[in-house]
């Protein structure tokens, strides 16, 4: 089975946009402030988490 190694950061970042369009979605319907810390963190660790598995490594 050949490496697919384009899925997951691509999944991750899609994630990254659905997670920052529910912090926002929460935010503005008074969502209580914890809820939107929380997933706007989980929106900055996604992005995060897909642009560093695409940059080059040493491979080891």
């Amino acid at each position: 089975m050949p490496p697919v190694s384009g899925v997951l950061p691509t999944l991750l970042l899609i994630l990254a946009g659905v997670l920052v369009g529910g912090a926002l979605s929460l935010h503005r319907q008074g969502a209580p402030r914890g809820a939107v810390i929380v997933t706007a963190l989980l929106a900055v660790l996604a992005t995060a988490a897909g642009v560093l598995w695409l940059l080059p490594g040493d491979g080891s």
